[in-house]
């Protein structure tokens, strides 16, 4: 049999097979739909909440969660993979003279509810003593609420045959635009919550996000070389109608006469050179060096896993000059279709009216917060920065959607930025990243790179990254593309922790202009001639 004969009869094959085990899944989700566990909460809360009060908690809180998650996977003319999971479950949280305790159980019932009670004090009462300093917990306020996050078309609704079908399709199209390879997927991840706490919040929250991709490749056989263009699709926190109305057709063809243009272009000359950022490739950048390092357990030493700790310690808040005048970063969890919306975080804390500034005009003015983390700064309350990736996992401080503010000048597109620059580079798409412990040094690529000459783009270069601190990099910025001009990009699966916890969290950014920034040439960095 023909390769392409049986790569195509496998991927019908396996999609069929897979359409079938989806179907004795989604049996089993309406047997396990939210119903039963909107039923059995109140009950189950008022038993663990009122025996957590007699077991002498000042604070208590009970959390149901349901994470259903559905991947799938293909290559050239096949699909690779599909994964489907649920995970569901409860937790017990509590804080006893200044110490937490925590428990979680598969297991939803009333007995084991309040056993998980039991284990959590226990576990609190245990730290009495060996603490450096009690958590100091700040005043809440208590919701009762439900939210559901707006969407047109709910993802685990469209058939595994129209999602590998779409999948093959971007493939096709980009194997007979002349690619050598292309592979592409889809994730999809649902999250249902409920959270009872002791000050009286009962709230139901459900949330999609959204991740479709593809990476082409493309081939010099004679050379030997080879070159990548991927999508610049953004996950999003949305339904499936993103997908259905993303250009993927217009764009896989583009992507491969771009992969086939940066093969063909010359490396770049390392130096100092003029940038300018697209969104898709800015939105990484503000992640790793305005979003990690103005996290407040890093930078009080309390968080070092995957990523270190921080530069931004305290003593600098409202004095560190971390960017030009022009740089305004802001901080939120209500933005329509990012990944960290919710109306509640983990704490049981409202979004709405908890946005705020992190970069004021240039100015570091603030950090990301927790339950119990503000009065280490002197702050009175949080801003609505915890989340938990699961019922078995303890909320964290995790990023809300953090972007940078467009420009006044509604009229400034990348074109005029790039106008004003005589030897420079326009970068797109996100690539590799490399940042240190303390998040201030770091080195970032991208997916295509464009030779700017005075003021006009001329070709593309090869092998770019850029190179800077935190600090000199934001402040090189002179020049914001207008609202007009904003993009989303974003974190599917952002890690922070031990036991590590993923997070999903939107960057918005506009087109940026910085100055006499170091670029590297990443051949001869290699130790390749370029």
């Amino acid at each position: 049999m023909k390769r392409r004969k049986f790569l195509h009869q496998a991927a019908l094959t396996g999609t069929a097979a897979l359409t079938c085990q989806t179907s004795l899944l989604q049996q089993g989700q309406t047997a396990t739909n939210p119903s039963p566990l909107s039923t059995a909460f109140p009950a189950l809360a008022d038993a663990v909440l009122n025996q957590a009060e007699k077991l002498g908690a000042g604070f208590s809180e009970f959390r149901i969660g349901k994470t259903t998650s559905e991947s799938l996977h293909a290559r050239e003319s096949a699909v690779r993979s599909v994964d489907y999971s649920e995970d569901t479950g409860c937790c017990v949280r509590v804080l006893v003279d200044g110490a937490w305790g925590f428990a979680a159980s598969h297991e939803i019932n009333e007995q084991e509810a309040l056993r998980l009670t039991h284990t959590a004090i226990a576990i609190a009462r245990e730290q009495q003593g060996k603490r450096l300093e009690a958590v100091s917990l700040e005043k809440l306020t208590a919701w009762k609420d439900k939210w559901q996050m707006p969407m047109e078309i709910d993802p685990f609704s469209i058939s595994l045959d129209d999602k590998a079908a779409l999948l093959l399709d971007i493939n096709q199209r980009a194997l007979a635009a002349g690619a050598n390879f292309c592979r592409s997927g889809l994730m999809q991840v649902k999250e249902e919550k409920w959270l009872a706490n002791s000050v009286g919040s009962r709230i139901e929250q459900s949330r999609v996000r959204i991740r479709p991709y593809f990476s082409v490749t493309v081939i010099d056989s004679k050379k030997g070389g080879f070159s990548n263009r991927d999508s610049l699709a953004a996950p999003r926190g949305s339904g499936y109608e993103y997908v259905r109305d993303y250009d993927f057709k217009g764009e896989v063809v583009q992507a491969v006469e771009e992969a086939k243009e940066k093969m063909a272009a010359p490396g770049v000359k390392s130096g100092p050179k003029d940038l300018v950022i697209h969104p898709t490739n800015l939105w990484l950048t503000i992640h790793e060096s305005i979003g990690h390092p103005t996290e407040l357990d890093r930078a009080m030493g309390y968080e070092a896993n995957f990523a270190g700790t921080s530069f931004v310690k305290p003593e600098l808040l409202g004095k560190l000059k971390y960017a030009s005048d022009l740089v305004t970063v802001r901080a939120d969890r209500t933005q329509k279709n990012g990944l960290s919306t919710t109306a509640y975080d983990d704490d049981g804390v409202k979004t709405e009216g908890q946005e705020f500034n992190i970069i004021d005009k240039g100015l570091f003015t603030n950090y990301q917060m927790a339950l119990g983390q503000a009065a280490m700064i002197g702050k009175e309350h949080s801003n609505g920065c915890a989340y938990a990736d699961s019922f078995s996992t303890f909320p964290l401080q995790r990023m809300p959607n953090i972007s940078l503010q467009p420009g006044e000048d509604d009229s400034i597109t990348a074109e005029k930025l790039i106008a004003d620059v005589e030897d420079g580079i326009y970068i797109v798409g996100s690539g590799s990243w490399s940042i240190d412990q303390q998040r201030y040094n770091f080195q970032f690529t991208g997916q295509t790179f464009h030779k700017i000459k005075n003021g006009k783009l001329d070709g593309m270069y090869k092998d770019v990254a850029y190179q800077g601190n935190s600090i000199e990099f934001w402040n090189s910025c002179d020049g914001l593309g207008g609202a007009s001009t904003y993009e989303l990009g974003g974190a599917f699966n952002c890690g922070k922790g031990r036991p590590m916890q993923s997070a999903p969290v939107s960057h918005g950014a506009v087109p940026s202009r910085f100055r006499q920034v170091n670029v590297l040439n990443t051949q001869e960095e290699g130790g390749a001639k370029a």
